[in-house]
């Protein structure tokens, strides 16, 4: 049986909430997209996009094309990432880079020391130092870096495990997976200075076990 947990029927809303308590980007997954291999939410995107004006809005989810990019871009995302289609389409990734400087983000979905494509369905044979590796030769502007076997699970982020992909590969890491109290977001905090720029958290902030106040403090406050 397949299970989820809806935290909020108005996307757009719980966006305009995170851009009043001070976020400088949203995250936003098309999971329909993901698994459709296009994109499936655009409007909600758009609703999410004039909701928060001054927030950046990074988009993944079904990118699969040029021109699912270009739409994205047009609805609203100010960043897109991509994870499977960088590597099952290495020209697409390339191309992206090259139309788009500065606003492609790389996905890097982990699951025992492998990739995870297609929507976390499948495990690849690539290793993540292979994948980092081409994602900087691209000219990537950072990597989304996702502990599947944390994701969602508030049971907390190895820090050592992001802080060593930026180190090793040279790149920019957005840790995700896991983070689940202050002291994980002072703990990535004390990486800052070794490629870490920043976090996402999401049922951690829907619980309400912190704020999003509380979790800007923690990350601005030196260990």
């Amino acid at each position: 049986m397949n299970l989820s947990t809806v935290y909020d029927a108005d996307p757009a809303a719980v966006a305009a909430r995170f851009e009043q308590a001070g976020a400088q980007m949203i995250h936003v997954v098309d999971l329909d997209g993901a698994i459709a291999g296009e994109p499936r939410n655009l409007a909600a995107i758009g609703a999410i996009r004039a909701a928060a004006r001054r927030s950046w809005i990074d988009v993944s989810g079904g990118l699969r094309t040029l021109d699912h990019l270009k739409r994205a871009f047009d609805t609203g995302a100010d960043r897109i990432a991509l994870g499977s289609v960088a590597f099952l389409e290495p020209t697409l990734l390339e191309k992206a880079c090259a139309l788009f400087p500065d606003r492609v983000f790389g996905s890097i979905d982990a699951r025992d020391g492998r990739l995870a494509v297609k929507g976390w369905v499948e495990t690849s044979s690539l290793s993540i130092a292979d994948a980092a590796k081409r994602f900087r030769e691209c000219g990537i502007a950072a990597v989304i870096y996702t502990d599947i076997s944390r994701d969602g699970t508030i049971a907390g982020c190895d820090t050592e495990k992001f802080s060593g992909l930026a180190r090793s590969a040279g790149l920019r890491v957005i840790a995700s997976g896991g983070v689940a109290s202050l002291d994980d977001i002072s703990a990535l905090q004390s990486h800052f200075d070794e490629g870490v720029v920043g976090a996402i958290t999401g049922r951690a902030i829907y619980e309400k076990i912190f704020t999003l106040a509380d979790a800007f403090k923690a990350a601005r406050t030196k260990s």
